[in-house]
């Protein structure tokens, strides 16, 4: 496995679908110089959705021989479909970046928390169950993946004590700003304040 080294970090957004974790997440990256690695899904992409940039679509036989050779830090399966991080992916993402970004689902968060222990620093992002709905509805995504999605909702918001920052996402630039701020206090930045 690979060791985080002194000031790498792994932050973490997690969730219900359609809370906008992926958008805050970016968002935020684009204050820090983040990496974000990609995960590795057997699903089909939605139309809104680019490979290797919200995920490597892969077959599941591609899946079950990238499992085979160990190249997954973790995988799970969810509702059919698996999902997976290369642990090389990781390694890249470190050696240009001292702090990398994932978006997942609980059980990814949890396996990452798991291994890294205080490296990795969980978002809960969340919404209610209406604005979800909305949202997806708003990008088109199928009834019957809304209908996925909304049936593993509350057993997702149960995960939301087990974070260490929980954010209502109201208002996008708003909540980029907030997670900004909390980011903040876990660098170990000599920042001078100047008053003009």
């Amino acid at each position: 496995m690979y060791q985080i080294k002194e000031k790498e970090m792994i932050f973490v957004y997690t969730g219900p679908d359609g809370s906008g974790r992926k958008a805050l997440a970016k968002m935020v990256a684009t204050v820090f110089d983040m990496e974000t690695v990609v995960s590795y899904t057997t699903r089909s992409p939605r139309h809104f959705e680019k490979n290797r940039v919200d995920y490597h679509f892969v077959t599941d036989e591609d899946f079950k021989q990238m499992q085979t050779s160990n190249e997954f830090l973790e995988y799970v399966e969810i509702d059919g479909f698996k999902y997976g991080i290369r642990e090389q992916d990781i390694v890249e993402a470190f050696k240009n970046h001292k702090l990398v970004y994932l978006t997942l689902n609980p059980e990814g968060a949890d396996k990452l928390k798991n291994m890294y222990g205080d490296r990795v620093i969980r978002f809960f992002i969340y919404a209610d169950r209406e604005t979800v709905i909305k949202r997806q509805k708003e990008e088109q995504v199928s009834e019957e993946d809304i209908d996925r999605h909304m049936s593993h909702y509350d057993e997702t918001m149960n995960y939301k004590n087990n974070c260490e920052h929980t954010f209502e996402n109201y208002d996008p630039p708003q909540v980029s700003f907030q997670i900004s701020e909390k980011i903040e206090t876990y660098l170990d930045r000599d920042l001078t304040v100047t008053d003009y």
